[in-house]
């Protein structure tokens, strides 16, 4: 079992819904990337994203797309973020704690475009994910028919590795995505790009098929929906019929906001994180 699976398994144990927030690696900057980590731990995430930037973005809307160039334009590479996180592990296991020990309760997830992975090579790019200390990846462009070595290496090391379920995936085409995805399945809560939207993610109808697909081909795998989740009212929708709620671009919103106005970007992510937990755990005792 992967240490995501374990993460999902505890909080179905425990009837919670788990938030997901999604993190621009280098976003404002690479130094701040572990202490904004850390505070998505504070605020009760049970898992965080950490994509990595990529010049051009897969189905991904106008504020992580800025995010990224931002990044991108800072000289932010993937194995720059692997080595500082990798710095950030070591320095925060203190003596008697044991090497093993890992740097967060959250999970961390590293959300990548297939061409970085095949540009480094499957297998030395998670070599490097899993020395940074990182429980697994997301690719969500992935072609289905070549994702074997990327899973094998990924099976290697005990890692996540999961794809996206979209409105439109087909029943055949869903056993395969459960099939391959190890950990948890990305359920897509609407077409298009990311981004914010004021209307909630329409939870009946295609998702609920969609949901119930997924489940048909193994009960026991846990689904995060993401796309278009923007508020704590859209937490508690989803959180209705899957496991975690993934929210993207209105976290970094509110981080580009707190730079623009002089705030201190990862305190503005705390408290937005910490008001989505909160709505789901609202969710699950109601």
């Amino acid at each position: 079992m992967t240490r995501i699976s374990e993460i999902f398994h505890r909080a179905r144990q425990d009837r919670r819904g788990l938030v997901l927030p999604f993190l621009t690696a280098g976003y404002p900057s690479l130094e701040v990337l572990p202490a904004l980590i850390q505070a998505m731990e504070r605020a009760g995430a049970g898992a965080v994203e950490i994509g990595i930037p990529f010049s051009d973005p897969i189905a991904d809307g106008p504020v992580i797309a800025a995010s990224m160039h931002e990044a991108l334009t800072h000289g932010v590479t993937p194995q720059a973020i692997f080595q500082r996180m990798a710095r950030d592990s070591q320095a925060t296991r203190g003596a008697g704690q044991g090497t093993g020990q890992a740097r967060t309760a959250v999970g961390l997830i590293a959300m990548v475009s297939v061409s970085i992975v095949e540009r480094a090579g499957e297998q030395r790019f998670v070599d490097d994910v899993a020395a940074a200390g990182m429980d697994g990846l997301i690719v969500p462009d992935a072609d289905l028919e070549r994702t074997g070595d990327i899973v094998a290496a990924c099976d290697r090391h005990g890692l996540s590795c999961s794809f996206l379920v979209a409105p439109t995936s087909t029943p055949e085409r869903i056993r395969t995505i459960v099939r391959q995805s190890r950990g948890f399945v990305y359920l897509l809560a609407r077409a298009g790009v990311t981004g914010e939207r004021n209307a909630a993610p329409a939870v009946a109808g295609e998702f609920e098929r969609q949901v119930e697909r997924i489940r048909q081909c193994d009960p026991a795998m846990p689904i995060a929906a993401g796309f278009g989740i923007t508020t704590p009212d859209h937490v508690q929708a989803v959180l209705r019929h899957v496991d975690g709620a993934i929210v993207g671009s209105a976290l970094v919103r509110r981080m580009s906001d707190a730079v623009r106005d002089g705030r201190d970007p990862v305190a503005d992510a705390e408290a937005f994180v910490g008001s989505l937990v909160a709505a789901a755990d609202a969710a699950m005792r109601a």
